[in-house]
């Protein structure tokens, strides 16, 4: 039956999803920590075990994999930000020490290029005075960069 606007009417919005849909919803979107799944699940669910049992299943079939979470999130970081910043996301997101540990070598053999990249295109100049290295300093490690890396890009020796 058309509605006053002689259009079809919409179907009335599902509110009471179940907690499977509410998961692949969020997996259709982008891939999820365990934990953080977890989270966004639980105020939706009777009690935690009901959610963990869900979280096991989607784990068996592969639509819950922590690799190609923390793949994912290498992969839209990697290029902005340094190994430490990385590792710290991943931590907060719920993934294991061992997982987090094994990535970082990758992380690491790749930081100092990352770190060239960032600083020339947010600075591109050595610094002029010690406010600006100051300035540029701060920056790079706010991004996550450990010391020697930002010392070497600058391009100056720690004093």
């Amino acid at each position: 039956m058309p509605d006053e606007h002689g259009g079809t009417p919409c179907p009335p919005l599902v509110k009471n999803k179940s907690l499977r849909e509410r998961a692949l919803g969020y997996l259709s979107r982008r891939e999820h920590s365990r934990r953080e799944l977890f989270q966004k699940l639980i105020p939706h669910a009777q009690n935690e075990a009901e959610v963990d049992a869900l979280l096991d299943e989607l784990s068996r079939r592969g639509w819950l994999s922590e690799a190609r979470f923390t793949e994912q999130l290498i992969h839209a970081r990697q290029g902005k930000f340094g190994f430490r910043r990385i590792a710290q996301e991943l931590k907060e997101k719920g993934l294991a020490d061992e997982a987090i540990a094994s990535v970082l070598p990758e992380l690491r053999a790749s930081e100092l290029e990352t770190a060239r990249s960032v600083w020339m295109k947010k600075f591109g100049a050595a610094p002029t005075d010690l406010k600006e290295k100051a300035r540029q300093v701060r920056f790079m490690a706010s991004r996550g960069f450990g010391q020697s890396v930002i010392w070497k890009v600058i391009g100056q020796q720690e004093d």
